[in-house]
């Protein structure tokens, strides 16, 4: 049988009971980092098996371990911190499992994801999970322009050496909305603010040194989103403030105030309108 089982975020008081029923008795458990894993049954005085599963050996992994489950072993899927098969290779085996119809059983816990959503205040009845947001800036721009146009809440995780960037970036799409940073949920050091992004940025870009890791959740878009304007009216529109000897920078926050399309789609078309009549 396989367990799907959660593990605390930060503060190991945050594991249920059944949790720690399941554990004791485990055959396997499979683990991201063997060494973190132990930290937590120490804690609770249990000894097991353990066994590497990461994204790096996850094929290879996944066969042993269908291989066990296939034996009557009892494995149990965690992650480092939170709910396994969550922006972690975890969702290959469980399918493997499904696939070899081995029975899967969640074991509920500590989340990232719903405590950054329970503190936010925004609405949740109806919200995106984007996990790690992707690293090349193609991919990422689309990912901003869907977060831009959502009327949905979202959510995504960022590591502290890029939050800064990540915010700076989020700022062209992003406006009169505000977002709920949360830092080392349920840690020491834990800390949650939530204020519109100029603030956040300001905030840390003055803090000397940024730990942990973050979930950051956005409020979904309130205002009707206007009919797309096409790019030729975009052009007559840039053409008659260039007219004018009005600055790019100038002339796309005027019209993405009038359209709500970004500021930085807007500024691209500018530029390329300029070199194209050189």
């Amino acid at each position: 049988m396989l367990y799907v089982c959660a593990t605390p975020i930060g503060n190991l008081q945050d594991i249920t009971e059944r949790a720690i029923e399941t554990f004791k008795k485990a055959d396997i458990i499979a683990c991201e980092t063997i060494a973190e894993t132990k930290k937590l049954m120490t804690c609770y005085g249990i000894s097991s098996n353990y066994f590497s599963y990461r994204e790096d050996n996850k094929e290879k992994a996944s066969i042993h371990l269908i291989d066990e489950l296939k034996k009557g072993k009892n494995v149990i899927l965690v992650s480092d911190a939170g709910v396994p098969a969550i922006s972690d290779p975890g969702a290959q085996l469980v399918d493997e499992a499904l696939k070899n119809d081995i029975k899967v059983i969640p074991i509920p816990g500590a989340s990232a994801v719903m405590s950054a959503l329970s503190v936010s205040g925004f609405n949740a009845d109806s919200f995106l999970f984007l996990g790690f947001l992707p690293r090349k800036n193609n991919k990422r721009e689309k990912i901003y322009k869907e977060i831009e146009a959502s009327k949905r809440t979202i959510v995504f995780f960022e590591a502290p050496h890029r939050i800064l960037d990540t915010l700076s970036e989020i700022k062209d799409y992003v406006k009169e909305r505000k977002i709920c940073i949360c830092r080392e949920i349920t840690k020491k050091f834990e800390e949650i603010k939530r204020d519109y992004i100029e603030k956040l940025i300001e905030y840390y870009f003055q803090t000397k040194e940024i730990k942990g890791e973050f979930s950051i959740v956005i409020e979904g878009r309130n205002e009707p989103i206007e009919d797309k304007i096409d790019d030729e009216k975009l052009k007559e529109m840039i053409k008659e403030l260039l007219i004018k000897k009005i600055h790019p920078k100038e002339i796309s926050k005027q019209i993405a105030d009038k359209t709500n399309i970004s500021k930085k789609y807007i500024y691209d078309l500018i530029i390329k309108e300029k070199n194209d009549e050189q």
